[in-house]
């Protein structure tokens, strides 16, 4: 998954980073309102986990206008405010949830988590895809008897699949899920990943097929 850290401690937003990182997502980093709005007016993200205090403004306001515009991306807000009056206010402008800080990451992870599951409709981080069961949490496939554990960009990327089974994502939108705009990558890695996770595939219902000149979908028989 592909996250905005709109947040202006430089120790928090490295820490957060590094966090989500190495549980494989691609995270950009703003550092004040201005920036956020340079990158969601580019990137197409899955989460936006959004600071109240910044040095150019108040972060409800970029929560107002995320909402005004219809922007579907969920929004969790990290917030050194406790009171239950602020916490509404949050919740009624439109954010899916939020985090008092300090916090501790496997909290931020698992709100992460929880939101993401929301969103996409599940009720559990199972999912059925034919004769696959997909267990995004552990990051694991699971084949009759056989299970698989995907590695990090093989499970971002299968998340993606597994998301809309169906729909045809070019190279360019693997790359914009898979990759930060500080990492270098061509199309051919989305090629090496669509590889190992066909060959993980390899004699169950679920095939990743190759859509000549668009790009690649799943398909459950």
């Amino acid at each position: 998954m592909r996250f905005l850290l709109i947040e202006d401690n430089d120790n928090l937003a490295r820490a957060a980073v590094d966090r989500l990182s190495l549980d494989g997502h691609v995270v950009d980093h703003a550092g004040d309102l201005a920036e956020a709005q340079d990158f969601v007016a580019t990137t197409e993200y899955d989460l936006i986990l959004l600071d109240i205090m910044l040095p150019d403004g108040d972060g409800r306001s970029f929560l107002r206008s995320h909402r005004e515009s219809l922007a579907q991306t969920p929004v969790i807000v990290t917030t050194a405010r406790s009171e239950v009056s602020d916490r509404v206010t949050i919740l009624d402008l439109g954010a899916d949830d939020y985090i008092t800080k300090p916090f501790d990451f496997s909290e931020l992870e698992a709100r992460c988590r929880a939101v993401l599951r929301r969103r996409g409709g599940a009720a559990s981080n199972l999912k059925q895809l034919g004769d696959v069961e997909f267990d995004s949490l552990s990051g694991t496939l699971r084949i009759g008897d056989e299970a698989i554990r995907l590695r990090n960009r093989e499970l971002r990327l299968f998340e993606v699949f597994a998301s809309s089974p169906d729909q045809i994502f070019s190279k360019a939108k693997l790359l914009d899920r898979l990759f930060s705009y500080d990492e270098e990558a061509s199309e051919n890695a989305i090629e090496v990943y669509v590889g190992r996770l066909r060959r993980h595939l390899d004699g169950s219902r679920a095939r990743i097929v190759t859509v000549r000149g668009l790009g690649y979908r799943l398909t459950v028989t």
